[in-house]
Parts: C-alpha cells; sequence; structure tokens
C-alpha cells in the first residue's frame, strides 16, 4: 500500500533540494517514489504543478515513433511522425499517473502564495534513513495517510526534533 505524504515549504527551491535528496535515496534504494509533485501558488492564486514526468511530452515522443514507423510502411513518414506527434500529445495530456492533480491543486489552495507543497507517493522506504536525511530541511506537513503516531514522528522530525530512538514509518 502506498503512503501519501504533503509537506509545505517556504520556496519552491527548497521543495525541490528535497525531491531531489529524496530521489537520489531511490537511487540507492532506501525509498521508492510512486510519485513526486512540487504544487506552487502564484501570487494571483493559481496553482501550478511541476511533476517529475511529462506526460504530454513522452506521448509526444512515442507517438512520433509510431507515427513515423506507419508513415514508413505508407510511404509518407513526415505526415506519419505529425499525426502521431499530435495524437500521443493528445493521449499524454489526458493521462494522469500518479497522485491526482484535481486533488493536489484543490489542497494547494490553501497555502500562501510563494511557498511550495512537495507531494510524495511512497510505495516503499526504510523510515529512518529516510527521516535522517529530511529533517535538516524543515517544512511543516500538510496532509498524510500515515496513522497518528507515525504523523507525529514526522513532525517532529521535520521541526529538528528527533523522535523516539525506536519510532519508524511503515515500509
Amino acid at each position: 500500500m502506498s503512503t501519501l505524504i504533503a509537506i509545505v515549504y517556504p520556496t519552491e527551491a527548497k521543495a525541490e533540494e528535497v525531491r531531489q535528496t529524496l530521489l537520489g535515496l531511490q537511487r540507492e534504494y532506501v525509498i521508492r517514489l510512486g510519485d513526486a509533485v512540487i504544487a506552487t501558488k502564484t501570487e494571483a492564486g493559481k496553482v501550478k504543478l511541476n511533476q517529475l514526468l511529462n506526460t504530454t511530452a513522452t506521448g509526444a515522443v512515442s507517438g512520433s515513433f509510431w507515427g513515423l514507423l506507419i508513415g514508413v510502411l505508407f510511404l509518407n513518414p513526415l505526415i506519419g511522425v505529425a499525426v502521431g506527434a499530435t495524437s500521443g500529445a493528445l493521449g499524454g495530456a489526458l493521462t494522469d499517473v500518479g497522485i491526482n492533480d484535481a486533488f493536489m491543486k484543490e489542497l494547494s489552495a490553501s497555502i500562501e502564495p510563494g511557498n511550495a507543497a512537495l507531494f510524495l507517493l511512497i510505495q516503499e522506504m526504510t523510515a529512518d534513513k529516510v527521516l535522517k536525511q529530511i529533517q535538516g530541511f524543515g517544512g511543516i506537513v500538510l496532509k498524510t495517510s500515515l496513522d497518528e503516531t507515525k504523523e507525529q514522528v514526522l513532525r517532529d522530525a521535520l521541526q529538528g526534533h528527533s523522535g523516539e530512538a525506536g519510532s519508524t514509518l511503515p515500509a
């Protein structure tokens, strides 16, 4: 079962720094992320999502490849690439992978302009190692799917206080 955690940071740069730290931990097999999205709120109140995977671009590249292949078969590769890229981009734009975009935008509406919320969908993790790496960044827990005890351990770690030695988050 996956765990959802949303943490608010004072700037988008700080949220990106934490995301990069977690992606580094993922390469070391300490955590496995299903999604890691940064949501920011503009001064005008509009919420912008900074996702790891741009499904529109990925769809366009994939569609271009298949369009080229089909275009070569019918002796018109340029039209095949154009049609494939367009349909792939459209399909990618309509695809929502990971955390629901509408949910993130709704939750991010409550943050202050200029702040950034880091949304994490965690599939597995070695909690003590992850907490040790992110505790120095600070942040305020906005929402989690953790039980109350584990959520408190996370809040304490983000505030710079070390929680109980035996406390852990779910794997």
